[in-house]
């Protein structure tokens, strides 16, 4: 392990999905702010390609290679980063896809079974290393990437969406499991931050906000430990009015809205 000048312990975040959007983002964010990263990704070269640009010190970081959806896969990363680097202050479970589906096309259901695999399953796999030594130090935090689009179900948008209610159920579940234990789960839904998943988007993305702008906001509300913060702001007020909208009123001002791209239509990408 790596300590500071002064001989303090330079903390260590463990982030999966960091090869672009708010992963990437997230661990700029934390390296400037010198901390050492352990970063998951199936696309590890784009990490080395992204971090040898920035000119950042290989000391800061380790790179794992690795598909969230397979547990065994994450779960391996999780052990190497603990046996290399040691126990995280943070894990955060930002892995992602997002594509939309057609449940009158068988294809769709295998779409389905993929993004759960990797939106549920792997974030599940992420945190499951990491509890009982955290647990046992008595602090750290397990962070799950949700997503306002996990507060009603949008058309054409019904795994994604589906898959982030499940984040936010998952981490509240959690959360109650390690209540005592000095480890803080922290649920982030994001609303609309500029990554190449948004871009593809074919609707309107009120308050959209700049990725790195996202990160710092993010990292503030694991620092402080919140249970669940919606980023933007504007975007939590959006979200506690589509909870309690009225259902036909909610189906009514969805209508004809453009659908998420299905497979082959856009580019699935890390959420």
């Amino acid at each position: 392990m790596r300590a500071t000048p002064d001989g303090r312990q330079r903390p260590l975040a463990f982030i999966t999905g960091a090869s672009s959007g708010i992963g990437q983002a997230l661990a700029m964010h934390y390296l400037r702010a010198g901390w050492r990263l352990a970063l998951v990704a199936r696309r590890a070269e784009v990490i080395e390609t992204w971090l040898s640009r920035e000119d950042i010190p290989a000391s800061s970081y380790e790179i794992h290679s690795c598909d969230v959806s397979l547990p065994d896969a994450v779960i391996a990363a999780a052990e190497a980063c603990l046996q290399r680097q040691g126990l995280p202050d943070v894990v955060i479970a930002n892995a992602g896809i997002s594509i939309g589906m057609d449940s009158a096309e068988r294809a769709d259901l295998e779409v389905m079974a993929r993004i759960f695999a990797t939106n549920n399953l792997g974030l599940a796999a992420t945190f499951h290393p990491f509890i009982a030594p955290m647990r046992a130090r008595g602090s750290g935090r397990l962070v799950g990437i949700a997503s306002v689009a996990g507060v009603r179900g949008l058309p054409g948008h019904g795994a994604y969406c589906a898959s982030k209610a499940a984040v936010i159920a998952y981490c509240e579940s959690l959360r109650g499991e390690l209540r005592g234990s000095g480890v803080r789960v922290v649920t982030l839904s994001p609303g609309y931050v500029d990554t190449p998943l948004t871009r593809q988007n074919r609707y309107a993305m009120p308050f959209l906000l700049d990725v790195d702008a996202f990160a710092a906001r993010a990292a503030h509300a694991i620092a402080r430990g919140d249970r669940h913060r919606v980023i933007p702001w504007q975007m939590g007020l959006v979200a506690g009015l589509l909870r309690v909208l009225p259902g036909a009123l909610f189906d009514r001002l969805l209508a004809g809205r453009a659908r998420k791209h299905r497979q082959g239509q856009g580019r699935g990408d890390a959420a």
